[in-house]
């Protein structure tokens, strides 16, 4: 049995907040989306993460971080609230988005649609501030749980990547990788997402068949192209087309963004808070002709580097990283933060499933009825998964070859 140092705070599980408080955590997390995307798309292939999983184990950093660290952070989060309206509109969200699963239905018959989970895990006999827990316990249901990094390291990772697994019904595998914990970590913080529901109107599979998909490079494979014909949200742009695929019973849906042939790389690059904002902001019900391919993938990266060049590094130096609202002093810098997500899209629905993990060291309006607009999503295309109420962006992504 794992020991536990618990704050006697309960969670906030009725929320008043301020709604403009709301308006900007979104729009927060949308700016820090984007960027993030932005330094992501430099890698090569598929592309898919949970950007509200990363930045829930950022805001439970932020709350311990102090003078040029939480400057640093507060840029690069793009925040714009206190701390402490902060974690509160984080807190509501999370609150909002929790109820979305109270009625939904899963894919495979899984009841489970939508868990967002978090918890630390600390040194035992480390000391850390009571308000410090009293934050994360009150704004994001963590407790901390109290391991021996110190003596045996090793036990704690396992311990840690087989909480994760179970927290995204073993589709997360090994988030924390041998030799990412060791005798100097002091505290590890990690956000757990899982996602399974059903969509609002599923595909048939009889009418799944093989067919073309073309590449960046102008040649094709085969893969497996769902179709069919319904209302869904539409929007269409000169160099793009937009299709809203509601999931069943929630307020979440799938937007595909399907560039103009040859026009990917420039479509990609001029994405933005504002040219998301508008795309969604124009999409209207109309009956669509959809095809798209079926896909399945996983990616795995390390948040260190990019996170320090999208502009924190402080909190990466143990000179001056300044984590003192954690313990009191300035002995805590983050040595790791890593992220893996998994996305599974057929017929039924979409699975998907994500965790971010960071190590501290010590040291629509309906039209007439009208002809069907063709989409045919045959070529490499951005995908959101987003709560339509609160405009949050849970998952993003891009397929480049669906069959990777």
């Amino acid at each position: 049995m794992i020991n536990a140092a618990i704050s006697d705070k309960p969670r906030i599980t009725i929320t008043s907040y301020k709604a403009q408080d709301l308006q900007s955590f979104t729009e927060s997390t949308l700016a820090f989306a984007i960027d993030l995307y932005h330094a992501l798309r430099k890698q090569d292939g598929n592309l898919f993460f949970s950007p509200h999983s990363i930045y829930q184990a950022l805001s439970m950093t932020y709350a311990g971080a102090r003078g040029q660290t939480e400057k640093e952070i507060t840029e690069t989060l793009h925040i714009t609230l206190p701390q402490d309206r902060l974690h509160a509109a984080n807190n509501s969200l999370s609150v909002e988005l929790s109820r979305r699963s109270e009625n939904a239905k899963g894919k495979d018959g899984k009841r489970i649609s939508l868990k967002i989970v978090n918890a630390i895990w600390g040194q035992q006999d480390y000391t850390f501030l009571p308000e410090y827990l009293d934050t994360l316990a009150q704004y994001y249901g963590a407790g901390i749980y109290l391991l021996d990094f110190e003596n045996a390291p090793e036990p704690p990772r396992l311990t840690i990547n087989e909480w994760v697994s179970e927290q995204t019904e073993n589709k997360i595998q090994n988030l924390l990788p041998a030799g990412s914990i060791d005798e100097l970590t002091r505290m590890v913080l990690t956000n757990a997402i899982y996602f399974n529901v059903a969509w609002g109107s599923p595909f048939e599979e009889e009418f799944t068949t093989p067919d073309k998909f073309y590449l960046l490079d102008g040649s094709t494979i085969k893969v497996q192209m769902m179709k069919q014909t319904h209302r869904f949200g539409y929007s269409e742009g000169s160099n793009y087309q937009a299709v809203r695929l509601p999931y069943r019973r929630t307020d979440l849906s799938m937007v595909i963004l399907l560039p103009k042939e040859g026009e990917f790389n420039t479509f990609e690059k001029s994405m933005n808070q504002q040219t998301l904002t508008g795309i969604m902001d124009s999409i209207l019900n109309r009956k669509v002709a959809l095809s798209m391919p079926k896909f399945e993938y996983n990616m795995s990266v390390g948040l260190r580097e990019i996170l320090s060049a999208m502009g924190m590094p402080s909190a990466f130096s143990a000179d001056k990283a300044d984590f003192s609202g954690i313990n009191g002093n300035r002995e805590l810098f983050i040595s790791d933060a890593v992220h893996k997500a998994f996305i599974a899209v057929d017929e039924e629905g979409t699975e998907a499933a994500a965790a971010t993990g960071i190590s501290y060291a010590g040291l629509g309006i309906p039209r007439k009825p009208e002809e069907p607009v063709k989409v045919t999503v045959n070529r490499p295309f951005v995908f959101l998964i987003r709560d339509v109420r609160t405009g949050t962006i849970l998952f993003i992504g891009r397929v480049l070859n669906p069959s990777n």
